[in-house]
C-alpha cells in the first residue's frame, strides 16, 4: 500500500483539530495551566497529581477518547492521523489530564483482539480512563522485558514509569507466563495494587510505579496471552503520539518566544531585531517543521503501511525530541532574566518536553533502534 496524499489529512481531521484547539485555547489558557499545576514553588513538596476533572469530563463527552476505537466497540474507528492532530493541541496547551495515557493504552488494545480487549475499549469509549503498565524498573523500553510475574493466578513484580496512574482507572499490566507473557486488565482499585508516585520534573502529568502484592487475576481479565507481538505492533504509535505532543509544544514555545522578542527591548530595539536572536528562531521553525512532517508521515504509515511504521515512527520521536530540546533551550534564554523563574510560563514546557524527550527512549535511542532496523544489530 502507499500513504494517502497530504498524510490523509483531510476536511475531518482538519475540522477535529481546529475544534479542539478552540476548545483548549478557551478553557485552558497558559495563566490558568500555571495556577493549576504551578501552584506551589517548594521544590520539596509531595509529589501532586493535579488536573481540572471537569475539563476532563468536557473532553470525553467531545468524544476524544473514541477517536481510535473501532466503530465496533463503541468509538469512531478514525485514523491515527486524526488522533495525532489531538495529541499535537492537547501539547499546544500542555494539557494535564490521562488522554495520551488512555490513547497509548487504546492503540495497545486494538492489537490484542480479544473479548476482553474489546470490552475495555468499550468501556474507554464510555469514558473509562486507562494506561499502560510494562517497564521494568532498569528502564528497558524492549518488548520482552517486564518485572511483573502471573503465578498460580495472581500478579506479583512492579511496573515502572506508569504515566497518569493516580488518574486512570484501569491498568493495562504485562506479566511474564510460563508460556512467554500476557496482557491483563487490573482496576486500579484492586486488593493488593500499591501505587507510589514518582518526583519527576514535568508538573502537567503523574507518573508512578506499581507494586503488585499477589494481585488476583482471572481467565476474563486476559486481554492477549502474547504481549510481546502485541507491544511490538502498538510501539510505532506511541512513538508517533508522543511526536505529536511534542511538536504541539515546540509550536507554543515558538510561537510565544516570538511573540516576547517583539515587544522586549535592549539597545533601543526589540530583541527580534538582532540577528542573533531570530536566526536561532527560524533554525526552530524548520525544525518544528521537519518533526512534524516525519511524525505526520509515521502516523499516516501506521495507518495504511504498516511495513514501514516502526522505521518512520523511530525517526519522528528522534527528530521531535531534538527540536524539543532546542526549543526549550531557546525558549528560556531568550526570555532573558525572567526565562528561569518559576513565574516564566515557559518552564511549564519545557519540563514537559523533557518528560516527552527521555519516555520510550531519547532521540539517540531511537536513532539507535533505527540503525538496526536499517542495517541490523551490530554483532558482538
Amino acid at each position: 500500500m502507499t500513504q494517502a496524499k497530504n498524510f490523509a489529512f483531510g476536511e475531518d481531521e482538519k475540522m477535529l483539530r481546529d475544534t479542539a484547539r478552540k476548545f483548549l485555547q478557551d478553557n485552558l489558557p497558559t495563566d490558568k495551566l500555571h495556577q493549576l499545576v504551578a501552584s506551589d514553588s517548594d521544590p520539596y513538596r509531595q509529589s501532586p497529581c493535579l488536573w481540572d476533572q471537569d475539563l476532563w469530563q468536557q473532553i470525553v463527552e467531545l468524544g476524544w477518547t473514541t477517536v481510535i476505537v473501532p466503530e465496533a466497540d463503541g468509538g469512531m474507528g478514525m485514523s491515527l492521523v486524526a488522533l495525532c492532530a489531538l495529541l499535537e493541541e492537547c501539547g499546544r496547551v500542555a494539557l494535564p489530564s490521562p488522554f495520551l495515557a488512555t490513547a497509548n493504552a487504546s492503540l495497545v488494545l486494538r492489537e490484542c483482539h480479544s473479548p476482553a480487549a474489546s470490552r475495555l475499549l468499550g468501556e474507554i469509549a464510555s469514558g473509562k480512563t486507562a494506561t499502560l503498565a510494562s517497564t521494568p524498573k532498569n528502564g528497558s523500553w524492549r518488548t520482552e522485558d517486564c518485572d511483573v510475574e502471573l503465578i498460580d493466578g495472581v500478579l506479583t513484580g512492579s511496573a515502572w514509569f506508569v504515566q497518569d496512574a493516580r488518574k486512570v482507572e484501569s491498568i493495562v499490566v504485562q506479566a511474564k507466563t510460563g508460556k512467554g507473557s500476557a496482557l491483563y486488565q487490573v482496576a486500579l482499585s484492586s486488593e493488593g495494587l500499591d501505587i507510589i508516585a514518582d518526583g519527576i520534573i514535568d508538573l502537567t502529568r503523574d507518573q508512578a510505579h506499581i507494586v503488585f502484592n499477589h494481585v488476583p487475576v482471572n481467565d476474563g481479565q486476559c486481554l492477549s496471552d502474547e504481549a510481546c507481538a502485541v507491544l511490538e505492533q502498538a510501539q510505532p504509535g506511541l512513538l508517533t503520539l508522543l511526536a505529536a505532543d511534542m511538536c504541539g509544544a515546540g509550536e507554543w514555545q515558538l510561537q510565544t518566544t516570538v511573540e516576547y522578542m517583539k515587544v522586549r527591548e535592549q539597545f533601543d530595539h526589540p530583541l527580534g531585531y538582532f540577528q542573533a536572536l531570530k536566526h536561532p528562531l527560524v533554525n526552530l521553525m524548520i525544525m518544528i517543521d521537519q518533526a512534524k512532517s516525519l511524525t505526520y508521515n509515521a502516523a499516516c504509515a501506521i495507518d495504511s503501511e504498516p511495513e514501514n511504521a516502526a522505521k518512520f515512527a523511530r525517526m519522528a520521536k528522534a527528530s521531535a525530541s531534538d527540536m524539543a530540546a532546542f526549543a526549550s533551550s531557546r525558549s528560556i534564554q531568550f526570555h532573558g532574566g525572567i526565562g528561569f523563574t518559576w513565574e516564566c510560563f515557559v518552564h511549564l514546557y519545557s519540563k514537559r518536553q523533557k518528560h516527552n524527550q527521555v519516555l520510550y527512549g531519547d532521540a539517540k535511542y531511537q536513532r539507535s533502534k533505527l540503525a538496526d532496523l536499517l542495517m541490523g544489530p551490530i554483532s558482538a
